[in-house]
C-alpha cells in the first residue's frame, strides 16, 4: 500500500520531466564522448594554408584516423606547444627533397594543386634530402613562403597529430 501511495504523488508531468532529465543527461554524455573521442574543432590562425584555408575558418577533425596519407590536411601540436593545420607530403620511409623551389618525394616530382609559392629550405636541423621515419610524417602548409612546417621543426610523431580534418567552414575574417 505504500508502494503504490508514493507512486500516485508522481503523476504525469512529473515522470515527463524525470525522462526529459535522463534523456539530457544521455545526450550531454553522447556529445562529451563525440567531442572528446571522435571528433575536434580548431581555428585556423595565420596565413600558411593559403588558398586552402584562411585565418578564421573553422574546421572539424576526425580523431580515429588509422593511417594518415599524402595530401591529407592534419591538425596537430608541435613540440613548442602551438597547434598547426597543415597537409602531409610524406610518410614514414619516404624520402624528402627540396630543389630548385619544388618538393621531390621519392625523387618524384609531387605536383600540389594546394601549393602556393617557391617552396624553399629552411633554417633548421633538417638537411635534405630527409628519410621520414616509420610512424611520422612531413607536413608543409600550403603557403609554402610563410608557413611554419616540417622544413623548420623537423618530421610530426602521430601522436602529435589531433585529427584529420574532414571539414572546413569559411568565416570570412581572413584577408
Amino acid at each position: 500500500m505504500a508502494k503504490k501511495r508514493i507512486l500516485e504523488k508522481y503523476n504525469g508531468s512529473k515522470l515527463e520531466w524525470l525522462h526529459d532529465s535522463m534523456h539530457f543527461i544521455i545526450l550531454t554524455v553522447l556529445v562529451f564522448v563525440l567531442f572528446r573521442f571522435v571528433i575536434g574543432i580548431s581555428i585556423i590562425g595565420g596565413d600558411s594554408m593559403k588558398p586552402s584555408f584562411h585565418s578564421g575558418d573553422i574546421v572539424v577533425y576526425l580523431r580515429i584516423v588509422p593511417e594518415y596519407m599524402p595530401g591529407d590536411v592534419v591538425s596537430m601540436r608541435v613540440p613548442a606547444g602551438d597547434y598547426y593545420v597543415k597537409r602531409v607530403i610524406a610518410v614514414g620511409g619516404d624520402t624528402v627533397d627540396i630543389r630548385d623551389g619544388s618538393v621531390l618525394v621519392n625523387g618524384a616530382d609531387i605536383a600540389d594543386e594546394n601549393a602556393s609559392g617557391v617552396t624553399e629550405e629552411q633554417t633548421s636541423a633538417v638537411i635534405f634530402p630527409y628519410t621520414v621515419r616509420e610512424g611520422n610524417v612531413f607536413v608543409l602548409g600550403d603557403n609554402r613562403q610563410v608557413s611554419m612546417d616540417s622544413r623548420t621543426f623537423g618530421e610530426v610523431n602521430r601522436r602529435q597529430i589531433k585529427g584529420k580534418i574532414i571539414m572546413h567552414f569559411e568565416t570570412g575574417t581572413g584577408s
